[in-house]
């Protein structure tokens, strides 16, 4: 087995697709003055892993970085590379739990099956994940490309792989991460995104505001959070996302961090939860 780099799902929702965030390459955040990290960060890390020790979330056994992992490197590089692409819009259970296995099982996890197989065919096999006929489409464009330019295997620099169809900041730099050890960013997911927005880890250039896009998530938590940080950070928030710091009704009354967090017991329940009036 390959021994690289651990990864990441995402929450079906309104926002448009993960690939759809344009990728900035030049960046609005300044590094010209150094930037304080927020107090009690440490703190906060170390509560949340202590409640992420059962490692009881999704992402913990169905994450993008579980693709593939007994096949060869440059097999599972590219079973990463898709999986992130199913990912989008897409809990990990049907990512990784259908979709990478029904592909797995009828041997389409290779650029050279892929390439071969029928698009009506790949659209059975990876339904129900979201938008599944673009994605669907965008598997076999991102094949022949794998074919006539890498032999088969995938883009090794973060901006090749940003050419390729479907496949956005997020989803390259845990590419990047898992498949080639090559750390150069966080990968910032809609959990990654949210969490840090929660604790008021993160904000627009020049002002307290909230960032709107897990890409300025990523540009502000890197100006302050240690390199060594950056690839466990994702499959920390996102399994803590998915099982504490949920998008509707977090259960902050559990949350061992919730007193660090500025955002604790402060946002409204759903509509369902709220009695009726007789």
């Amino acid at each position: 087995m390959n021994n690289l780099p651990l990864f990441d799902e995402l929450q079906p929702c309104s926002l448009p697709e993960i690939e759809d965030f344009a990728y900035g390459k030049q960046s609005s955040f300044s590094r010209s003055n150094e930037v304080q990290p927020p107090s009690d960060w440490e703190k906060v890390i170390e509560g949340i892993r202590k409640m992420r020790s059962s490692e009881d979330a999704p992402v913990d056994s169905m994450g993008c970085e579980k693709a593939g992992v007994s096949l060869p490197p440059k097999e599972r590089r590219f079973a990463v590379l898709i999986s992130s692409l199913l990912s989008s819009q897409t809990k990990d259970q049907v990512t990784h739990g259908k979709a990478i296995q029904r592909l797995l099982q009828n041997d389409l996890l290779s650029a050279e099956a892929l390439d071969k197989a029928d698009e009506g065919a790949i659209k059975e096999l990876i339904h129900p994940v979201g938008f599944y006929s673009r994605k669907a489409s965008n598997m076999r464009k991102v094949a022949k490309i794998c074919l006539d330019r890498y032999n088969g295997d995938i883009p090794s620099t973060l901006e090749e792989l940003l050419e390729l169809p479907g496949i956005g900041p997020k989803m390259a730099h845990l590419v990047m991460n898992v498949g080639w050890n090559n750390v150069q960013g966080i990968c910032v997911d809609t959990h990654v995104h949210r969490i840090c927005n929660r604790l008021g880890w993160v904000s627009r250039p020049g002002t307290k505001q909230r960032t709107s896009t897990p890409e300025q998530t990523r540009e502000s938590l890197q100006l302050w959070l240690p390199k060594e940080e950056w690839v466990p950070i994702n499959p920390l928030l996102v399994g803590f996302g998915q099982t504490v710091c949920t998008p509707l009704r977090p259960l902050c009354g559990i949350c061992a961090v919730s007193g660090f967090c500025p955002s604790a017991f402060k946002e409204a329940p759903s509509p369902s939860s709220t009695p009726k009036k007789k």
